[in-house]
């Protein structure tokens, strides 16, 4: 049996059944999910090896989920977005930007749940009162962006510049000053020229 302040050890066997250790009961992927929800914190186990396998455990629930009628949360472009991040540079950054985003919802949901609450039930007149939680909602999406974006900052080469986002584009020269740009880049890459020469 787990000390109070540590995680249930959940044990996963060979044919692929569960066993709350701290239960001493068989459980299923939707007991766990059920855990989740009520805050329980438990480590799943290989019953074998004991090596822990509660990622791709959770994973699994979250699959098991989003599989169900009604139930999808994550939308097809957040999910091709986060299949672009797997290999690339951000993968490391992305965890902690998802953890810190969830965190940060996970306060408010209290609150937004409260809002939600008391506008449902009522007359109509009454549903148009829920633009302020969505508002809420919203505010915090963009407060997670920006933190997101100042993030990435730090990990590009040229200021304020995003990965994923484009630089604004310069207003469109007229020809002359295309041609003075071009002629003052010849004449530079001229006098780098003669300066290598010299050293030679």
């Amino acid at each position: 049996m787990a000390a109070k302040d540590e995680p249930v050890v959940i044990k996963k066997y060979a044919n692929r059944r569960l066993y709350n250790t701290g239960t001493s009961t068989y459980v299923t992927l939707e007991d766990l999910a059920g855990m989740v929800k009520r805050g329980e914190d438990f480590s799943v186990q290989d019953a074998k090896t004991g090596e822990d396998i509660t990622h791709p455990v959770l994973t699994q629930i979250i699959f098991e989920l989003e599989n169900k009628d009604g139930q999808n949360m994550l939308p097809i472009p957040f999910l091709r977005q986060l299949i672009s991040f797997y290999g690339d540079q951000m993968q490391m950054i992305v965890p902690s930007f998802l953890e810190q985003s969830m965190s940060a919802f996970a306060k408010e949901q209290e609150r937004f749940r409260e809002q939600m609450k008391s506008a449902f039930g009522k007359t109509p007149v009454d549903l148009m009162k829920m633009a302020p939680p969505m508002k809420a909602l919203e505010e915090q999406t963009r407060r997670n962006m920006e933190l997101f974006q100042n993030a990435m900052r730090m990990f590009t080469p040229f200021p304020g510049s995003t990965p994923g986002t484009t630089a604004p584009e310069p207003a469109e020269k007229k020809p002359s000053e295309k041609a003075d740009d071009l002629s003052e880049l010849k004449e530079q890459i001229a006098a780098m020229q003669r300066k290598i020469d010299s050293l030679s």
